[in-house]
């Protein structure tokens, strides 16, 4: 418990080192409200990293944004932002089909891009951004060009990184990742449920999901062989879910299957109680294939099947566990009548306890300790990444590549596809 608090405590107030005279200058497109949380806070603790803009389609609120988070510079639109020569990067988390827009108006202008998840409206879009020539080495850029990064910071956190490792990407079978967002969280005329600004769960809390088995299983989709999604109600937009439960087949035979929720209620009770609002950890379970040994009797067999799973993998700072479980059977080899089984934890895989909590980076054998403290959330840690990347330094060899956000938006369109929905709205540069 003492833990807990000294994390939570530092969290919100953080360190505040003195800025360094090559810190990075960020502006902010749009006063979001994930900002604080995903940029604003994380920096204070980084030496070097300002928030020294911010801009808004309306002045006054980026004004009393700017006053509530001690931002020094208000731009009147987005465009003067990014003109602003003493501004080295921009942070994007607008609505999702405003992305590809403001992304590529920051790089033609010489910014680094912290772009908030999906990365765009669809595939089209993320193939033309992520292979743009702006993001190439030319004389012009002094072969150094901009950094572009889609921020899933979930993925930079070691717990999660930790939780990857565990899992024999090879041997598995089965994986489901859920969670849910209380309902009444969001109101149904939100911007998440909003067809034309590429909204949608699958495009907002599903991403998460579908980053996750793209991870597990370490390579991209087959095919999208189910979908089951819940549109928004009679009144809203009809071309957006609130819900999508979705199922995929990975190359090595393996099924990863998704849920996630934007408006949970109570599942029990045969949907009496669905009004009232409920929360779904976000959580993964990882199951792999049976792994037979030899026994002493060599009329029967043993097997195993390794299951791995981590509970709140989106802020592990607060709270997570990895759960290293096995399910032993004994058999006879003849008819495979099973004589005995059983679960247990009190065995090891991969050299590892069974019950585990990461909060900074494991020091390898003969390696060097990787920067982090216990109360770095994962927007910490992805910040200490994205600067490292600018300033061109190794940092803990962990991020999110253009072909990786690339095949994320492909695995998300393959889900509207096979729903028979229409895809997100957006034309690319040609």
């Amino acid at each position: 418990m003492t833990g807990f608090i000294n994390r939570m405590w530092t969290t919100i107030y953080p360190p505040e080192p003195a800025k360094t005279e090559d810190a990075i200058r960020f502006g902010i497109l749009g006063a979001a409200n994930i900002a604080p949380i995903a940029l604003i806070n994380p920096a204070k603790s980084h030496p070097e990293v300002i928030i020294a803009a911010v801009a808004a389609r309306d002045i006054t609120k980026a004004e009393a944004f700017a006053k509530a988070n001690s931002i020094p510079i208000v731009h009147k639109s987005y465009q003067e932002l990014i003109d602003d020569p003493s501004i080295n990067a921009v942070y994007i988390p607008l609505p999702n089909g405003l992305h590809y827009q403001w992304t590529i108006k920051a790089l033609e202008a010489g910014k680094h891009v912290l772009l908030e998840k999906p990365s765009t409206s669809n595939t089209t879009q993320a193939e033309s951004l992520f292979h743009h020539p702006l993001l190439k080495p030319t004389p012009e850029n002094n072969n150094k060009p901009p950094i572009l990064l889609e921020a899933f910071h979930s993925v930079f956190h070691p717990a999660l990184q930790t939780f990857f490792k565990l899992v024999d990407k090879d041997t598995v079978e089965y994986v489901k990742a859920s969670g849910g967002v209380p309902k009444y969280q969001f109101p149904k005329d939100d911007i998440r449920f909003r067809h034309e600004l590429a909204g949608g769960a699958t495009m907002d809390f599903g991403t998460y999901y579908i980053m996750l088995l793209r991870n597990i299983f370490g390579t991209e989709p087959e095919e999208c062989i189910s979908t089951d999604m819940t549109l928004m109600p009679q009144g809203f937009d009809q071309n957006c879910e609130s819900g999508v439960k979705a199922k995929f087949r990975f190359p090595n035979g393996g099924i990863g299957e998704i849920d996630a929720d934007l408006m949970s209620g109570v599942k029990w009770g045969g949907g009496w109680f669905s009004w009232i609002p409920s929360i779904g950890v976000p959580s993964v379970e990882v199951r792999h294939k049976e792994e037979i040994t030899k026994h002493p009797d060599e009329t029967l067999e043993s097997a195993c099947v390794w299951t791995v799973t981590m509970s709140n993998f989106l802020a592990p700072s607060i709270w997570h566990k990895i759960t290293v479980q096995g399910e032993w059977t004994t058999r006879r080899v003849s008819d495979k009548v099973v004589l005995k089984k059983w679960t247990g934890k009190e065995r090891r895989w991969k050299g590892t306890a069974n019950i585990k909590k990461v909060y900074t980076w494991p020091v390898e054998e003969g390696g060097e300790a990787k920067k982090g403290e216990e109360w770095w959330t994962t927007y910490r840690y992805e910040l200490e990444e994205f600067v490292n990347m600018v300033k061109g330094r190794k940092g803990n060899g962990v991020w999110m590549s253009g072909e990786d956000s690339i095949g994320q938006m492909k695995a998300i369109d393959s889900v509207y596809l096979k729903a028979g929905l229409p895809l997100r709205p957006g034309e690319a540069q040609k």
